[in-house]
Formats: C-alpha cells, structure tokens, sequence
C-alpha cells in the first residue's frame, strides 16, 4: 500500500501526517525535551559541567529522531516541515538511514496547528 507522509517537526514534537489509500493518520512524537540554554563562561568547571549538558541534549536528540524515522520509515514519499534546525537534522538522519531519496520536500514554516499541518499535507498528497 502506497504511503506519503508529511510531518511538522521542531525539537519538542513531530506532527506526523501519513496518508494511504485507506485515509489519513496523524501521529505525535513528544521529545520531552527542556528548552537546549547555552551558557558562556571562562571557567573550566563550568564548561564541563556545558559539556556534559550538551551531550546529554544531544543523546535525547538522537533518541527523538530515532523515534521518528522508525514511524516514517516505510514511507514512499516524506514531506518535512517547521520553524527551526530540527528540519535540517532530521534529512541528515535519513539520509543516513538510506531514506534520503523519499524526501519530496523541506520547507520552512513557523508554528501551525495539527489541522494547519493536515490542510498543507493534503496540498502536496492528494487523495
């Protein structure tokens, strides 16, 4: 069964549109994610600390996409949208995850409401 999704994504969730021949599904990934603060200091106890702060921002990152591309995975065609670095994070991650080439799109758009995100992703994938 063919399958297109499109999915809003920033770094706190992912609105997942997936479309097929039998209707439309939407999905939300929530990346229980705090708000990434970078602090600037000159001693290297606190840069440490910014360190290990950092990594472990990173590894729940890593764990947010994997959740991600594991929904989107069998996707024949995959819309990407949203305000920030998250679009541009989540192509690299496909691409590899050998799904590059099933990337229809990438836009930028602020924030938009789950019917917003539905209406755009009907406009690229039609029934």
């Amino acid at each position: 069964m063919k399958s297109e999704i499109g999915l809003w994504i920033d770094h706190r969730q992912t609105v997942i549109i997936i479309v097929t021949d039998a209707g439309a599904e939407t999905k939300r990934i929530i990346s229980n994610l705090e708000k990434h603060t970078r602090f600037s200091s000159g001693s290297s106890e606190d840069g440490s600390q910014e360190d290990v702060r950092d990594r472990q921002f990173g590894n729940h990152l890593d764990s947010y996409y994997d959740e991600v591309v594991a929904v989107i995975r069998d996707a024949d065609a995959i819309q990407i949208f949203g305000p920030g670095e998250a679009k541009g994070e989540l192509e690299k991650r496909l691409e590899r995850a050998g799904l590059k080439g099933h990337i229809v799109g990438i836009e930028t758009v602020d924030k938009m409401t789950d019917r917003q995100i539905a209406a755009k992703v009907r406009e690229r994938f039609p029934a």
